[in-house]
């Protein structure tokens, strides 16, 4: 079996190589751009047939250069919310992604790309259809404008595809290899590193009607986002646009408090509740910053209806646990 995996030195596609590897898949095609070239290191412990820079990889592939590809994972993307230039986004994110649809098709390979949960924006209910899809930034329109051409391409019938073609809404993904995403990592990544340098985590504080640290998002660990992935890889017949979250919201005051007891028990220390852990200092809130006021999700939490009605059945770690595994891996 030969796999393509665009976005292969990034956070989710590295480790879904690694999660095909654990498979004994190696036959992977590893597409990416290495501009910044520290990203190697997220794919330097894997096993790959080859690595294509995403420059040269889609003409080619449009060519049918690489033979038999059964499946296209498809990561690469720009997935900075803060990008302002739509253009570059719009290529990147929707126009990119259209001709490699195309060659899908025509090729009889299948595609599972990344989507976003910042399709919903503002939109206060995250159920896969277009009354629910409010984007409060360019990269949100970019997702869910390719979403929008797969509905259309298929009559909103994704049966009527030649080939499998799923989308994945993914939620607030975190776990290891997401290092180099720099301020787009995730919350619990910074708060380690705060942890460590300063002592302490730090959140927003009131914002939207919320409570210190309270805002909820639906986090997702990443064993469970390849999970999922490699659970539509082994069923061909399932097609659509789903959400991936783990259809659970909880406040960043978890994520912060899982952070600050796995600390402390890596130092033999007990742990402490919310209350205690502020008023120890180890939780600080911060002033919630002017440049996000409106664009910014207070609430999200994936409606798995779709996904379970598929047939998948994978149970998603809470963030305690997740977390806690995520802080064992980081301190190695």
């Amino acid at each position: 079996m030969k796999i393509v995996v665009t976005g292969a030195a990034g956070f989710i596609g590295s480790n879904i190589i690694k999660g095909l590897n654990a498979r004994g898949i190696n036959n992977i095609i590893a597409v990416d751009d290495l501009t910044e070239g520290d990203k190697f290191r997220n794919i330097a412990d894997l096993k790959i047939a080859d690595y294509l820079d995403k420059d040269v990889f889609y003409e080619l592939f449009a060519e049918n250069a690489f033979g038999k590809v059964e499946a296209v994972f498809h990561e690469g993307a720009c997935s900075d919310t803060m990008e302002s230039d739509g253009k570059y986004m719009m290529d990147n994110n929707y126009t990119l992604s259209c001709g490699l649809f195309n060659a899908c098709q025509q090729a009889g390979t299948r595609l599972l790309y990344a989507s976003s949960a910042a399709t919903y924006g503002g939109s206060d209910t995250f159920v896969e259809s277009p009354e629910h899809e409010l984007p409060l930034n360019v990269y949100g329109y970019s997702k869910l404008l390719f979403d929008q051409r797969m509905r259309l391409e298929c009559s909103n019938n994704f049966k009527k595809f030649k080939r499998q073609v799923v989308g994945f809404r993914y939620f607030n993904v975190y776990g290891p290899r997401e290092q180099h995403k720099g301020r787009m990592a995730s919350v619990a990544f910074h708060q380690f590193n705060q942890f460590n340098a300063e002592g302490k985590v730090k959140l927003f504080g009131e914002y939207g009607g919320y409570a210190q640290g309270a805002q909820m998002r639906d986090f997702v660990f990443i064993d469970d986002v390849v999970a999922v992935n490699l659970w539509f890889l082994d069923n061909p017949d399932k097609s659509g646009i789903f959400n991936l979250g783990s259809g659970r919201a909880q406040p960043f005051n978890d994520v912060a408090l899982s952070v600050v007891n796995a600390m402390r028990a890596k130092k033999g220390e007990a742990a402490l509740d919310l209350a205690g852990a502020a008023k120890a200092g180890l939780i600080e809130y911060v002033s919630f910053p002017d440049a996000l006021r409106g664009k910014y999700q207070c609430y999200t939490q994936a409606a798995l209806t779709n996904l379970r009605a598929s047939g998948c059945d994978h149970q998603f770690a809470d963030v305690q646990t997740g977390v806690t595994q995520y802080m064992a891996t980081l301190s190695k």
